[in-house]
């Protein structure tokens, strides 16, 4: 396999690792502008994982099975909604709830429902096919790289923009900011803070139900127990280093996604342990985090 092939697998493989991250981390973006950490996103996107495929599974519909995850993300983010707006329970504690429940619960039913322990694979659920064009995807590098991948890749590059234009374009948009720059003056203004956060949440929940379906059924039709892998907790530091900013969150994604994409990559072509690999996207939120409270300090300072 030459270099170009090496390449071109690596960075094909980036966008499709990249791709719940990036639909996660517009959820917790639309959060952090209404001025609510969504520590939840774990939990939505392994909810939305498991009821794409036995939805999918029960319905014969792979497409049934991706919109009964976008419904059920809306629901449970509504309910973290009614607990963290309503109810004035503590936002954390609130969110770590909804992991430990998703996490529980998805592990119980797989048991329950199908007699499956661990892994659910239904053989009679296909994942989404890969969209192909007629003499572009056939090309040597770039139709691997960009033309190779099932539909929910090129959802979440929509998504990027449409996000965007929804908060800075759309009255509704600009409410939510305003809610999270400064809640007095929102309800001051007339806006409703409760409608606002509500509205964040589920619309951010929807498009966690979309990551964890693509995680189910975007290229492997199989749901695993925490198949999420702290996902959800990548994605909203890709968030908190792009300072709630969609394009850079998105960039932070993709370079996430390269860096889990290299550490398949060496992990079938060195002898080093592949725990060693395993970590490094993870050290690397680490030190992002890192340099995001280095630089809030050295502002500070100055």
């Amino acid at each position: 396999m030459d270099a170009i092939e090496v390449l071109a697998n690596i960075l094909a493989s980036t966008l499709r690792l990249a791709t719940p991250l990036i639909l996660a981390a517009m959820a917790g973006l639309l959060s952090f502008q209404v001025g609510l950490v969504n520590i939840a996103l774990e939990g939505l996107m392994l909810t939305g994982a498991f009821v794409a495929v036995a939805v999918g599974f029960a319905l014969g519909s792979t497409w049934g099975g991706i919109l009964a995850a976008c419904l059920i993300g809306a629901a449970l983010a509504a309910l973290f909604a009614l607990f963290v707006t309503d109810l004035r329970a503590n936002l954390i504690v609130s969110g770590l709830a909804v992991n430990f429940l998703a996490a529980g619960s998805t592990a119980y039913l797989i048991q329950i429902l199908f007699g499956a322990s661990g892994t659910f694979a239904p053989p009679e659920l296909s994942s989404l096919p890969s969209l192909r064009l007629a003499g572009i995807s056939d090309l040597p590098f770039f139709g691997k790289v960009v033309f190779s991948h099932s539909p929910l890749v090129y959802v979440s590059w929509l998504v990027i923009p449409l996000v965007a234009l929804f908060l800075y374009k759309t009255p509704v948009g600009i409410h939510i900011r305003a809610v999270g720059e400064n809640i007095e003056a929102a309800r001051t203004a007339g806006i409703s803070v409760r409608r606002m956060q509500y509205l964040a949440l589920m619309l951010g929940g929807v498009l966690c139900g979309l990551a964890g379906a693509h995680l189910a059924v975007g290229d492997l039709a199989l749901f695993r127990e925490n198949m999420t892998a702290g996902r959800g907790f990548i994605a909203l530091a890709a968030v908190y280093f792009a300072a709630g900013r969609p394009r850079l969150a998105a960039l932070a994604c993709l370079l996430f996604g390269l860096f889990e994409a290299l550490q398949f990559r060496l992990q079938t072509t060195t002898n080093t342990p592949p725990q060693f690999f395993q970590m490094l996207p993870y050290v690397i939120v680490v030190l992002m985090l890192t340099l995001i409270s280095v630089r809030k300090e050295w502002r500070k300072g100055w």
